[in-house]
């Protein structure tokens, strides 16, 4: 199941691990993400999807600024 543009994801492998993202864009196996602090939006993390836990949330990418998703995000970390 490839996660759909928008999702929130937690990185359950790698360096990354425990971090939220948001999906930005997904295809052929490969998902990418940003938090918006060390992965923005310009720059996203191309990331296998079998490395990437669903938390069921979605939010909408129209308009999304690297720091509106760092708030957004920040409600999800630990």
């Amino acid at each position: 199941m490839e996660p759909e543009k928008g999702l929130i994801v937690c990185a359950s492998a790698g360096r990354d691990k425990g971090k939220f993202f948001v999906v930005l864009e997904c295809n052929g196996g490969y998902a990418l993400i940003a938090d918006g602090k060390t992965r923005k939006i310009s720059r996203p993390k191309r990331k296998n999807v079998k490395h990437l836990s669903v938390t069921g949330k979605q939010i909408a990418l129209t308009q999304i600024t690297d720091k509106k998703l760092r708030g957004l995000l920040k409600e999800f970390t630990i």
